[in-house]
């Protein structure tokens, strides 16, 4: 773990999962330059490892984070540079070019970015502890990591604005009521649940599953019949797949399949 000023980002793999860790707590995992340039190189290897299948975005210390450092980004930001390298996967996802799944868990404070990095990912567990803060009007700033588009598509215009517009903070249980997180666990067990999800997605076939995340985003992006006209296509190249034939061997032998991506 990284411990100086600029804070960093923690790597861990447990089996075909990789725990992404927000690690500067004495700041309240607020973030700087360097740790949005090593999220970005860390959604990379998640991409790019064929040993790895899914990804747990966690949190060192009691907090998910406060938000940006805004005297470290706002002089980035002003100027226009890029606060990610060019190449890496971006962790908001606009591109969509992370294909693999990830399971966020959050925890204490979880403001601004942090609700943007955790609307990015798939899945939300959060700790009953957890409050919810999109502050940036309070800053003269406009929410740019996805929040104008993700929390109006899970929560609704109306509850959209009644965060963004206004700056207030919401607990867990609202949270889980307007649909931005999917599980309300008890503090403290939000990691381990978090990663008990990502194993139970990363025992399932890979290719299935990175095929049902894109047809659902296409769904939403896109409309219905965007994602029907690849329904019958992406059906006949899983079937064709080793991972196809094994689904099969595997029901008709009564036994759980053993899926290697192929």
């Amino acid at each position: 773990m990284t411990h100086d000023d600029e804070g960093g980002i923690s790597l861990e793999q447990r089996g075909a999962v990789l725990l992404i860790g927000l690690d500067r707590p004495r700041k309240l995992n607020g973030f700087t330059p360097t740790m949005l340039r090593e999220l970005a190189a860390a959604y990379s290897e998640l991409e790019r490892r064929e040993d790895i299948r899914v990804g747990v975005l966690h949190a060192a210390g009691p907090h998910t984070t406060a938000g940006l450092d805004l005297p470290k980004i706002a002089p980035l930001m002003e100027r226009g540079e890029a606060l990610m390298p060019p190449g890496e996967i971006d962790p908001f996802d606009f591109a969509r070019q992370r294909s693999k799944p990830i399971v966020a868990a959050v925890k204490g404070i979880c403001y601004t970015i942090g609700i943007e990095l955790m609307l990015a990912a798939d899945i939300v567990v959060a700790a009953e502890d957890c409050r919810f803060a999109q502050l940036e009007v309070k800053r003269n700033l406009m929410p740019t990591g996805g929040a104008t588009i993700r929390i109006t598509e899970r929560a609704g215009y109306g509850n959209a604005m009644y965060l963004m517009l206004t700056g207030m903070e919401i607990g867990a249980a609202d949270a889980l009521r307007m649909g931005l997180v999917q599980e309300v666990v008890k503090a403290g067990e939000e990691l381990a649940r978090a990663v008990a999800l990502a194993q139970l997605i990363s025992a399932q076939a890979p290719a299935a599953v990175r095929a049902t995340r894109r047809n659902a985003l296409l769904a939403l992006e896109q409309g219905p019949r965007a994602a029907v006209a690849e329904f019958e296509s992406v059906q006949q190249r899983l079937l064709a797949m080793e991972d196809g034939r094994e689904a099969v061997a595997s029901f008709v032998e009564k036994r759980p399949p053993r899926f290697t991506g192929r």
